[in-house]
């Protein structure tokens, strides 16, 4: 049984990791002091590391929370922009850039990121790109990690139970059901694959 840190467990996105990880001791963090373990931001710096210092020993983080403005290229401002990036995109690393610091010996992170950088649709040019940029961190930040840690990144089409939610903006696309997402968490956390990109699409 390993100490697994999961981001966002309350979201349907962290619903659906938490199927995946049954075999384990899972500590939640999130936004709301209320409804999680642990209040953690992951924007900022100091959010994390108090996070870290306050769980101590843990195995494994999961992610699957990162905040993403939506609008057009030509609507799109800087500050939209740089709310996508710091979240998403930056408050990955950061997690990871300081987590490394206090995982385990041959420990795991796994991100968040989504189909939309393979299958754009309107309005979530932003989404596309921080979920790229992670898609590429991960495959090149797994060479430089120490002490055997691990890292993957879950890419998965839209949920079933996000259907009503993000059905009317994704057109065309086959929903999947958050079970199936979990094994791609179960199989980043359980395995010993590093480096991956782990699609899950219908």
């Amino acid at each position: 049984m390993k100490t697994v840190i999961l981001i966002g467990a309350n979201g349907k996105m962290g619903q659906a990791a938490l199927t995946g990880l049954g075999n384990h001791k899972v500590i939640t963090a999130g936004r709301s002091a209320d409804t999680y373990d642990y209040q953690v931001d992951i924007t900022s710096e100091d959010s994390l590391r108090n996070l870290y210092e306050s769980v101590g020993e843990f195995d494994a983080v999961v992610n699957t929370v990162g905040l993403c403005e939506y609008a057009t290229f030509e609507e799109m401002t800087q500050e939209q922009w740089m709310t996508t990036v710091m979240s998403k995109m930056m408050g990955q690393i950061n997690l990871v850039r300081i987590g490394q610091e206090y995982i385990a010996d041959k420990g795991s992170f796994t991100l968040i990121t989504g189909i939309l950088n393979l299958k754009p649709i309107p309005y979530a040019v932003a989404d596309a790109t921080t979920s790229g940029a992670i898609d590429t961190f991960v495959q090149v930040v797994a060479h430089e990690l120490p002490r055997g840690i691990r890292i993957n990144s879950v890419n998965p089409t839209v949920l079933e139970e996000a259907w009503d939610v993000y059905g009317e903006m994704m057109p065309g696309f086959q929903p999947v059901p958050g079970a199936l997402v979990g094994k791609a968490f179960e199989r980043s956390v359980d395995g010993f694959i590093s480096g991956q990109v782990l699609y899950v699409d219908a």
